[in-house]
């Protein structure tokens, strides 16, 4: 029996071995980031609502930590932005009651947290990732194409609010793409707010998978350490593009179906979904050139590999 609201445990580059959790429906979020992997908004919005029932989703946690597996996080995150969910603050007390011992991460875009019911609802969570990329409106913009009414100010003075009452760790990610927010000026501005927000981590990250976007490009790892200089954050972490080593083999009664709904929410290679799944490079190669008889399999290459997507139903 499958997940509805559940996905992985995937590899992450920032979180480890994460059990992913989605509250929201494909693709509802506050933003149209141009970099985003899991591709175009559908509905832009900043209005919170149920999208599901929340019981849904606890039984299937219920059904899945009951077993015990090993993960770093259990993270609200997936399709969308998990804090324009209502049900946000439920499931995060929920895991938290009933599964003490798993650290919960929320993976947000940051747009939400001037608002104080966001900020109450997150208070149990043990790491919020929120993204700050920029300082300056017109980059804001051109970056994220944000939801009408949403301003970069705005959302700088979310952070700073939140950072007072939140008593968890902030991760500060700054997603970098060379001849967007790369300048000097602008690095040394962001730096100066992110000093006075004064995160636990800042992780500097790039493109991995393909971006919304087909101009948007990674930027390389002398890059990175440059910006790095020029914020004047020495200690930030520069996540790495996706590694992989040797996979443990796991059974699956379906794995076809399971590739499927894998790359239904964010595009993967061969060795992404081997990492993830344990299945051996071999037996998924064999899988996706079966799938690839249905013309909702896309591929796409880009400098990391082969990635493969699935469109429609």
């Amino acid at each position: 029996m499958g997940y509805t609201h559940l996905f992985g445990p995937v590899s992450s580059r920032r979180l480890g071995s994460s059990l992913g959790v989605d509250l929201v429906p494909y693709k509802i979020c506050s933003f149209d980031c141009v970099y985003c992997e899991v591709g175009s908004t559908t509905r832009k919005t900043t209005s919170r609502q149920e999208f599901f029932p929340p019981s849904e989703v606890e039984a299937e946690l219920t059904r899945f930590l009951s077993t015990t597996p090993t993960l770093d996080f259990v993270t609200l995150s997936g399709s969308g932005e998990p804090t324009l969910s209502s049900s946000l603050g439920r499931v995060i007390r929920f895991v938290k009651s009933g599964f003490p011992s798993y650290p919960l991460a929320v993976l947000t875009n940051g747009s939400l947290l001037w608002d104080q019911e966001v900020q109450r609802e997150l208070m149990p969570a043990d790491v919020v990732l929120p993204t700050l990329s920029t300082v300056n409106e017109e980059t804001f913009q051109r970056i994220h194409r944000p939801s009408p009414g949403l301003t970069i100010g705005k959302i700088i003075q979310g952070l700073k609010d939140f950072r007072i009452v939140y008593q968890g760790e902030i991760w500060l990610e700054v997603f970098l793409i060379p001849g967007v927010n790369m300048g000097r000026d602008d690095l040394a501005a962001l730096g100066e707010e992110i000093q006075r927000i004064r995160p636990e981590r800042v992780q500097l990250n790039t493109l991995d998978r393909p971006g919304t976007e087909p101009w948007v490009r990674p930027a390389g790892r002398e890059e990175l350490a440059e910006a790095a200089r020029i914020l004047g954050l020495p200690g930030a972490e520069q996540i790495q593009p996706a590694s992989h080593g040797s996979p443990h083999e796991r059974v699956f009664t379906d794995p076809a179906s399971m590739i499927v709904e894998m790359i239904q929410r964010r595009p993967c290679t061969v060795e992404d979904i081997s990492e993830v799944t344990g299945l051996h490079r071999q037996a998924v190669g064999k899988l996706i050139r079966e799938l690839s008889r249905d013309p909702r399999l896309r591929s796409r290459r880009e400098a990391r590999g082969i990635f493969y997507s699935w469109t429609g139903d």
